[in-house]
């Protein structure tokens, strides 16, 4: 009887001691956006685009530096800025900073620009000198011909538009990419060949990670810029000129375009505060947005 009793109760305890390990919480996920590196495109003597009465510099900064203050809010969010003034920054310093952070997102804010249309009319004709023959036997000549008169306009782009890398130099993202991951795995008990190739797989693999988080991020800016009354050009790779800015952070990046400065209706808004403010809270709730679907519920 006593031996029943006995058995019964480890039976209990160890009912009780499972069931406690069931409902035990999950131990706390870390957080995987800690770092959001916060780039002003251009600065200083890199005025970039122009508009009729402002330049992109001025634009990127303010834009940045309010986006900047909304992703404070974000709990355990660190924001770096790459210039908080109009100073001059080398683009592959703007990189080399925001790898040395640790960055886990790289933001660059930007202003778009294009040239004018240009029109080609006849407006009538007139008579053109032209020479045939050599020596002696030059001659002069004369013939009618169209005149024209050119007409230039502003372009009517205007809108966002957002930048991830370009997909064909993933291999030049890689480098960056795997420098970082060596530099993460000296920390710890081993230093990894770079030159092994089961190491750039596991660099490649990051990079595609990254890829696929940058594209998901600046989908979610255009569907924000939409949703506030924007004109979306959408996600974009350039791929016929790499950015810089892009390609060597080792982190996933996008570059916004933030409007057409070369548009009158798309610079008065690019500088208004309201207009800044609005483009900011924007990016600041994809930002948001990408957050929750990027980190364990």
């Amino acid at each position: 009887m006593i031996k029943k009793a006995i058995c019964t109760l480890s039976l209990c305890i160890a009912l009780t001691a499972i069931t406690s390990f069931v409902n035990a919480p999950a131990p706390p996920q870390k957080p995987t956006l800690k770092t959001i590196i916060v780039d002003a495109g251009h600065g200083g003597k890199a005025i970039g685009a122009r508009g009729k009465y402002s330049t992109e510099k001025k634009v990127c900064l303010a834009i940045a530096l309010k986006l900047g203050k909304m992703l404070d809010q974000i709990p355990g969010v660190r924001v770096v800025y790459t210039r908080t003034s109009d100073v001059y920054v080398d683009n592959r310093y703007r990189a080399t900073m925001a790898n040395n952070n640790k960055g886990d997102l790289y933001i660059s804010i930007h202003a778009n620009s294009a040239p004018p249309s240009v029109t080609k009319k006849k407006i009538g004709t007139k008579k053109e000198v032209y020479y045939v023959g050599k020596g002696k036997k030059r001659k002069k000549k004369t013939r009618i011909v169209p005149r024209y008169k050119i007409y230039t306009s502003p372009n009517p782009a205007h809108g966002t538009e957002t930048y991830i890398w370009a997909a064909d130099r993933d291999d030049e993202k890689g480098d960056f990419v795997g420098e970082r991951i060596s530099e993460e795995a000296e920390k710890g008990e081993y230093t990894p060949n770079i030159h092994d190739p089961e190491f750039k797989i596991k660099s490649l693999l990051w990079t595609k990670k990254f890829f696929d988080k940058s594209l998901r991020l600046a989908t979610l800016v255009e569907d924000e810029f939409t949703k506030g009354g924007r004109s979306s050009r959408g996600v974009k790779q350039r791929n016929n000129e790499g950015i810089w800015i892009l390609q060597a952070t080792a982190m996933p990046s996008i570059l916004v375009e933030t409007g057409f400065i070369s548009n009158r209706k798309d610079e008065d808004y690019l500088n208004n505060a309201k207009g800044q403010e609005e483009l900011a809270r924007q990016i600041f709730q994809a930002v948001k947005r990408y957050k929750q679907s990027t980190e364990p519920k």
